[in-house]
């Protein structure tokens, strides 16, 4: 069994004013104990050491994507997983996105960490496609496209949550009509064939995948004014690898209320290392 995990944890878990985090990440890293964790946000983690150091501390190997303009994303591999290769996306990403491929007895899947643009939709879907395609050209069937999306996801309806945020971060996720709810990214990474593991294990008795219990973003005293109650948090998977499924859910409680304005979101798979 694969655990996989992904996780945003707010400017590397240091605040420029007010308490360094990174104890408590570690903590919640640990006690999640995940195979592969995709983590987002890492403020300063491109300094000599740091992510080393992160890794050492939770027993992982790290892979670290640069950002162009934003923060670093890494993709971080516990033994006795293989990495087979590793590199980031090469694209002008807002942020970065890295891409892990690991040996399975299934054979080989990739695993992508990715953090969209926070601030406009049209970037947002861009960013998307650069995704989708870098998906595509994943060797074999399994691949998982984990991150935070920045986007609401297009199968629910937002108008609560789109009415309770200040007009300056409404503006994030609505067209330029200034009444739709930007959906678009999410939505070709779907159409390209992607599928929404928390959907999916929800099935079709409950289409809109437990949208209370799914809800990401914000914790109850990591910050994040500029959230409402959001699911912006994302596993998607080929179709082979939605097959691996066996659960997935949203970690709450205790230090992840502090650790991060985002909660982890935690993935079962049916795979074992070659």
């Amino acid at each position: 069994m694969l655990r996989m995990m992904t996780w945003n944890i707010r400017t590397g878990g240091r605040d420029r004013t007010g308490p360094d985090r990174r104890d408590l990440v570690c903590r919640v890293v640990t006690a999640q104990a995940p195979d592969v964790l995709a983590v987002q946000e890492l403020r300063g983690f491109d300094r000599p050491g740091v992510l080393a150091g992160f890794a050492d501390r939770v027993g992982m190997r790290p892979y670290l994507a640069r950002a162009c303009f934003g923060q670093p994303v890494a993709v971080l591999v516990r033994p006795p997983w293989r990495t087979r290769h590793a590199g980031a996306v090469r694209r002008p990403f807002h942020h970065a996105a890295q891409r892990v491929e690991l040996a399975t007895a299934a054979g080989p899947l990739t695993v992508f960490s990715a953090h969209l643009d926070p601030y406009t939709g049209l970037r947002r879907r861009i960013e998307a496609g650069w995704l989708a395609g870098a998906v595509r050209r994943a060797p074999g069937e399994l691949a998982l496209l984990a991150g935070d999306l920045n986007t609401l996801d297009p199968g629910t309806d937002h108008t609560g949550r789109m009415a309770r945020l200040p007009a300056a971060y409404r503006r994030r996720h609505l067209r330029r009509d200034g009444r739709t709810v930007d959906t678009r990214a999410v939505a070709r990474l779907l159409a390209a064939g992607l599928v929404d593991l928390w959907t999916h294990a929800a099935g079709p008795a409950d289409p809109g995948g437990s949208a209370e219990t799914g809800l990401t973003a914000p914790t109850r005293h990591g910050g994040g004014v500029e959230f409402s109650g959001m699911r912006l948090d994302y596993l998607l998977g080929t179709p082979a690898l939605a097959a691996r499924l066996r659960d997935v859910h949203v970690v709450r409680g205790g230090d992840t209320e502090y650790a991060s304005d985002h909660y982890p979101v935690v993935a079962d798979l049916d795979l074992d290392p070659a």
